[in-house]
């Protein structure tokens, strides 16, 4: 039995007999293979392990194992292992789990749409592995995803809240301080450029500036959108620094915002004399950027550290964590030489 944790009704899965129908072995056979023994032809096992595949079963050697704690080892999933957040969240996970005595097995989801995801768990519950952290989902929702009931979960997502226990900064409040410090140095409005309109984080983060500026009685103007790149900023960038009225922008993450600052500096737009400029993230680079960057920081260390802690005390205290339970992790308004008050006009 597979199954969604959380408030949604439990879905039956496949059956060890499925498995078997569609390989054509018998049920002891599929036993043998899930239960990795050696008396299992080649061919014939992998067979049964495509079969497991198309359906998605997760064999019950691993749901034993994953009890009893014992691989020593912790699965990740994430989109992509190269975007900033997800590289120093996986650089904390790994420094976590290793402090525990476990190793981390990491697998990139190389289709984008739930399947992807799917077949992306389904790999890693025939692998040998006690638990799963996954790292921004976000191409899928919670009901695609069908675990092994019991499987020892923690997510970095927040449309995951209710379904697994979730690690996250406070995005909310760190856009709002970043907002709130433009609007107080005395800029009329504040402009927005965004990450991807189908990111968790991104809308997360495009809600609470435009609420903070509606807050202030101040009508949200339109947004640009990156893609969570450098590139992607200096692009927008272009457009942003060709626009004389603009005089502060709020961008979703530091790379894009480095790209920004460059384009600003190509058309000859003083920062912070012309243009004043907040990113979110805090990366190492920030602080060595021209001029140094003003951002939000948000702890990544911090988040690998409690989602290990989350997976693990699942393995150990079976039980102990509510599938709904939610870290949330405060964020810090950094001020360099990036933001100042608006030019005289």
């Amino acid at each position: 039995m597979v199954s969604n944790r959380g408030s949604r009704p439990r879905s039956r899965g496949p059956s060890i007999e499925d498995v078997a129908g569609l390989a054509g072995v018998s049920a002891q056979t599929v036993s043998r293979v899930a239960n990795e023994a050696d008396n299992v032809r080649p061919a014939t096992r992998e067979r049964v392990l495509q079969a497991m595949d198309r359906l998605g079963y997760t064999p019950n050697r691993a749901a034993r194992a994953l009890r009893n704690g014992a691989f020593g080892s912790i699965g990740l999933i994430a989109r992509t292992f190269a975007r900033t957040g997800e590289a120093l969240t996986t650089q904390s996970v790994v420094e976590a789990a290793e402090a525990e005595g476990y190793s981390v097995t990491l697998l990139a989801v190389r289709e984008p749409e739930a399947n992807g995801w799917r077949h992306a768990v389904q790999r890693l519950s025939h692998q040998a592995v006690d638990g799963l952290i996954i790292i921004r989902a976000e191409e899928t929702t919670p009901e695609s995803f069908l675990l092994p009931t019991g499987m020892p979960v923690s997510v970095s997502d927040s449309r995951f809240i209710g379904y697994y226990p979730d690690v996250g900064a406070d995005q909310v409040q760190g856009t709002r301080d970043a907002v709130e410090h433009l609007l107080g140095l005395g800029h009329r409005t504040v402009h927005h450029l965004a990450g991807p309109a189908d990111s968790e984080p991104a809308m997360t983060r495009n809600a609470s500036w435009h609420r903070t500026l509606e807050g202030a009685g101040i009508s949200p103007p339109a947004v640009w959108r990156g893609d969570w790149t450098a590139q992607s900023g200096y692009e927008a960038g272009r457009e942003i620094v060709a626009d004389a009225s603009v005089t502060a922008v709020y961008v979703a993450n530091d790379d894009m915002a480095l790209g920004l600052l460059s384009a600003a500096h190509e058309a000859g737009r003083q920062v912070p004399e012309d243009l004043s400029v907040v990113g979110f993230d805090d990366i190492d680079l920030s602080r060595f950027a021209h001029p140094p960057l003003t951002t939000v920081r948000q702890d990544f260390d911090r988040a690998g550290r409690e989602l290990v802690r989350l997976v693990l005390q699942q393995v150990t205290e079976p039980g102990s964590v509510r599938y709904d339970e939610r870290v949330l992790l405060p964020t810090t308004l950094v001020v360099r030489a990036s933001t100042a008050p608006p030019p005289a006009r």
